[in-house]
Formats: C-alpha cells, structure tokens, sequence
C-alpha cells in the first residue's frame, strides 16, 4: 500500500478479482511496464511508440447508451445516440466482471474529468494494458498523489481490448463494445484498441451531466491572451483546432474538450491528442517538439526497427495517427488549465469546396446556426469512397459525442454569447480558388489563417470595411493588412465564376436540407440565419 493506492478498491465497488491491481502508477512506470510486456517501444528520442491494430479510430457504429427510466426523456435517440436495453447491458456487465476476475494483471488510474473543482468529475479506468493506462492519466486531470487515497470513483470506465463481445448476448452490433449506463455510472469498451474512445467517453459523460447545471461543454480549443482574452475554437477533426489554439503568442487552455461556466473556460483533460500525419516542425513547431519527448504516446505512428526514427508522412498504419503528451509539453500552457469566459468564438471549417471565405463576422443568430449545422467537408482520397468533396455536418462540432438534443447546447451557447457580448468569427482553414480537387487549387495558408485570426482577437478586424457575403449573409472583411485581399473574396478567385455560383449553390442547398431536423427547435432569428442562394 502506498499514498497512491486509494482505500476505495475494486472490492468497495463490487469488483472480484485475483489479479495483481498496480495503482495510480506515473509516467516512467507505466513505460516501463509497457515497453516489458511488448506492447510498445521507444523511439530514439523518448517517446512510447504503439499501434492499435485495426481500430485506428473511433467505433462510433458500436456504440450505445442504456435506454432506461434516467435517460428515456433526457437522451436525444438515433442515428449517433443508439440504445442498449438494461437486461443486454446487464449480460455485457457481468461477462466484463468475469473478464477482470480472470486478469493476471490490472492497472487503475484514478481521475478527475474536468479542472474547475466545483464541476469535475471523479473517473476511475481500469485497463488491462499499461500504455491505455498511461494514455488516460496523460489525458485527464491528474489529482495530486496526496489526494488519492481518499479518491472515490463517481463513474467507472472498464476497458479490454481483448474481450470479445457477443451481439445476440449483448444487444450490439459487432465484436466491439462501447457501452454506457448513466444510472450504473459505467462504460464498458471492448474489442478495440483504440485508446481515444475512453477519452471521448469522458466527454460524452461530461456533455450529458453539465448542462443540468447551465454548463456549456464544448468540443473546441482554447486559448488566452496577453491582456487576458479568451478564445474558444470550435472545429471537427482536420479543421486546425489543435493546430491555431498552439499559439506561441497566446496561453494554451486545453486543444479539444472544455467547459463554459460562469466564471470560467475549464479544459476537461490534463493532456493533448494531436494528429501526427505529415506533421513539421515548420508549420506545427510545438507540437513537432512533443514527438522527441519522453511521455508522449504516438500511436501508429510509422517507425524505423534499427534506427527508432518516425517518419510522421507514413501513414500504412494510419490515417490518424496520433500523440497523447501532457499539455504542459505545450509551451505557454495555462497553469490552472481554465481562463475567464471568452471574448471570441471561432468557428472552423475546412471547406472543400473551395466557397467559404477565410474569415467572416457573425451574428449571435448565425453563430448558433453555423454551430448547430457544424459544417466541414470531407476531401477526395482521405476516405475510401471519396473522390469528390464530401460536405460533412456534425451538430455542435461534435455530433458523435452529445447525448442531449442539440437545440439544449444551441440554446446554451447562443445565451452564453449574448450574456458576455462575444464576437463570433467562422474561419475556413480550406481551399480557396476553386474546389479541393480542381488542378492546382491549394490549401489555405496557414500563416494566411493566423495573420486573420490576430487581427481577429487583437480588435484590429473590427475596424476593418466588410462586405455582407451575398450566399451565407455573414460579413466579410475587404482588406486586412498584410493579406492579399484577393484571398478574402472567394469568388473573384475562381477563373469560372459560373462554376463558383454553381458551387456554391448546391452547398447552400446542403445547409438548408441539413438544418430542416432543427427548424422546429430554433426561434425566427436562427431560421432567418439559413444561407440563401442568389438569383
């Protein structure tokens, strides 16, 4: 027994089992334990090297939610939020307890989902694997080692890799499990590898019990800066949120999952989870740094047997290859993990299609239309199947992970914004000059996107001349110094404007058809924020 070994065990919590249970262990140890039992190795600069087999990411079709008394009117049903019936999840529960009973080994990490005190939540995760174990105590919120041993878990979070689910048994789709009891205060995750889903499991927690108590969650990133400014940036997966948040300039809150309260923006993690393909030190310099540290876990990431050298452009194992570091591996990181409420909101795109401008002003109206459409596009040859730019709507930048109707976090935030007068800005990291897969079209700049987002939240932008965009109806600057003003006006860059109306057109006529499931839950102001094509 030691300060680290908590005296509410497994046992308290109606856990058997015979296995040898290592607490709470840190870092260097989880390593140690990882690299001995073959399940990683180290690269020639420090970092814990793993893969994860054929789930590479999230298994969003395997996962469900026990539809019960709690969550039958509180649970928004379908597509993303799939139900287990109580008696299914009480057959998975008891062969997960089996499983852990007849474990030689088991590693605990006690947790803290969320750094505002007053709203965390206590996690416990038990993994048969020690780097998963190291990877959710390098991405939560780790308590100090003097608190531990009188943590008591709130929810439990039990993953096996190795357990093998049974449809008929267990009420779901496959081999793999992603199953969660709101009234046991339990996940369940088996047959995947993939250590994000215990990350995302916490935020999906986290999205259902926060906003009973006014708390905005938020799948974003966030920042501050030097005169005390914070600025939230919401954006799926590709869009840059992890990359624009790391910004020398200004003091990382946390790159993806966060908490609007009252007093506070709070990071719900202690860690970041960064994508590694064709990561360089030229465009990504604090976030290239944390793949030659110790701690960092890069999973499928390709590596050199002889020498230990990654090569972060092999993507044979991955697409998605990714790095879990702590974040104060970020320089400039916040020391309490939260800042003050944010003075702008950033809406991030990838647009393919080659119509949104770089960047443009929002109303609180059309900031609660962008959000609740959660628009990004999908870019030929990154998926198997797409060959032309594919618009992908996710509800709140986050679809995957809100249990509640998305009208509860729309209204959320649109009330948040117009309580502290917040400046809303959509920012398209894209392409520009026609679509993604035209000859010759090129992503946008980065160093474009960060000169627009300074001028942005320094206040400079608001003194620029703007125009009301004719498609979309935000406005959008004419000139910002130092950005070549034929960037900022989509359309002029297409040499076939006919082309771009076209374009534009048909997305336009996306949005609308996307939005229509939320028509209902919206007041006029929201409504009349829909993009309208021009004759």
């Amino acid at each position: 027994m030691t300060e680290r070994t908590p005296r509410h065990g497994l046992d308290a919590m109606g856990i058997g089992t015979d296995a040898d249970i290592i607490w709470n262990l840190e870092t260097a140890q989880l390593v140690e334990h990882a690299v001995r039992r073959g399940e990683g190795k180290l690269a020639k600069d420090g970092p814990l090297v793993v893969t994860t087999g054929k789930h590479t990411g999230r298994s969003a079709k395997d996962k469900f939610i026990v539809r019960d008394a709690a969550t039958e009117d509180s649970v928004w049903w379908g597509k993303v939020n799939k139900e287990m019936s109580p008696a299914h999840f009480a057959a998975l529960k008891a062969d997960f307890l089996a499983a852990l009973a007849d474990r030689d080994t088991l590693f605990v990490q006690d947790l803290h989902g969320g750094s505002q005190a007053e709203h965390r939540v206590n996690v416990r995760v038990i993994n048969e694997l020690a780097w998963h174990n190291l990877f959710i105590r390098t991405m939560l919120v780790r308590p100090p080692a003097g608190d531990l041993a009188g943590f008591v878990p709130e929810y439990t979070i039990v993953d096996l890799p190795s357990f093998r689910a049974d449809p008929e048994r267990h009420g779901c789709r496959s081999e793999t499990v992603i199953a969660v009891s709101f009234t046991e205060k339990l996940i369940l995750i088996g047959g995947t590898a993939y250590a994000g889903e215990m990350k995302k499991s916490v935020f999906g927690l986290l999205n259902y019990l926060l906003p009973q108590d006014g708390i905005m969650p938020m799948h974003c990133s966030a920042n501050i800066g030097a005169d005390g400014d914070t600025a939230v940036f919401f954006g799926l997966s590709g869009t840059g949120k992890t990359t624009l948040s790391a910004d020398a300039s200004r003091t990382l809150i946390g790159d993806d999952e966060h908490g609007w309260s009252d007093t506070a923006v709070f990071n719900f993690e202690g860690g970041c989870y960064a994508k590694m393909i064709n990561l360089s030190a030229e465009a990504e310099p604090e976030i290239f740094a944390t793949t030659k540290r110790f701690g960092t876990v890069l999973e499928n990431v390709v590596m050199d047997e002889e020498s230990r050298a990654l090569d972060l452009a092999d993507n044979s194992l991955a697409e998605n290859s990714r790095g879990a570091y702590p974040i104060d591996f970020i320089p400039n990181t916040s020391e309490r993990n939260l800042g003050p409420v944010p003075r702008n909101i950033i809406f991030l795109t990838a647009d393919a299609f080659g119509v949104m401008p770089p960047i443009a002003k929002l109303t609180p109206d059309q900031a609660m239309y962008h959000f609740l459409s959660g628009y990004t596009a999908k870019v030929a040859g990154t998926e198997i199947g797409v060959t032309e730019p594919e618009a992908t709507f996710s509800t709140c930048f986050g679809a995957a992970f809100m249990p509640r109707h998305p009208a509860v976090y729309g209204n959320l935030l649109k009330e948040r914004i117009a309580k502290g007068g917040v400046d809303c800005w959509l920012v398209n990291t894209g392409w520009s000059g026609g679509r993604a897969t035209d000859p010759g079209i090129k992503r946008m700049p980065i160093r474009v996107t960060r000169a627009l987002l300074n001028a942005a939240l320094d206040g400079s932008l608001a003194q620029a001349e703007f125009r009301r965009d004719p498609n979309f109806g935000f406005m959008v600057p004419i000139a910002v110094p130092g950005v070549d003003g034929a960037i900022l006006d989509p359309r002029a860059a297409w040499a076939n404007k006919a082309d771009y109306d076209a374009t534009a057109g048909r997305l336009v006529d996306q949005f609308v058809e996307n939005f229509a499931q939320f028509a209902d839950h919206v007041d006029a102001g929201v409504r009349e924020a829909a993009p309208k094509v021009t004759a």
